[in-house]
């Protein structure tokens, strides 16, 4: 009984172990990303846009903070950077992201690996797809999955 009791505190102590080393490496993302200077963003050319009403704001409060992203309008991409504090985007088109970008190389290269692991991600779950609509026809052919009436002891 003793035994039993060593190894579920061996156990414990090692799932509290992991989740600090988990803490740790998320604490340690998350304060790697440097917040992006609204200044900045005005000097480069990106134009402000204040949300002024309920249904802008609530936009603006729904937006991912502390990252500038891409989005599409009309034909045209634009690349927006939310401040929900003070209901309002920062808005730019290619050229003021270009400028953005060559500023912060280091962002640029995460965006970069966040896509590309993205990208395997979705390959990976679409060869999964792809082998279980294979075998669900393979089901739907054969009702019985290569069961005979004789196997059914019937």
């Amino acid at each position: 009984m003793n035994h039993a009791g060593n190894t579920c505190r061996v156990r414990l102590a090692q799932v509290a172990h992991l989740f600090g080393i988990a803490v740790l490496a998320i604490g340690s993302a998350i304060a790697a990303t440097p917040p992006v200077d609204e200044a900045e963003l005005l000097k480069l050319g990106f134009k402000v846009l204040v949300a002024t009403t309920d249904v802008q704001q609530k936009k603006v409060r729904e937006l991912p903070p502390g990252k500038i992203r891409a989005m599409q309008r009309t034909g045209k991409k634009y690349f927006i950077y939310p401040d929900a504090a003070n209901n309002r985007i920062y808005v730019g088109g290619p050229a003021e992201y270009a400028a953005y970008t060559k500023a912060h190389p280091a962002e640029l290269q995460a965006a970069e690996r966040a896509r590309d692991a993205a990208a395997k991600d979705s390959a990976h779950r679409s060869r999964d797809a792809a082998a279980m609509q294979a075998a669900s026809a393979r089901d739907l052919s054969d009702p019985f999955l290569g069961a005979t009436w004789a196997d059914l002891g019937w």
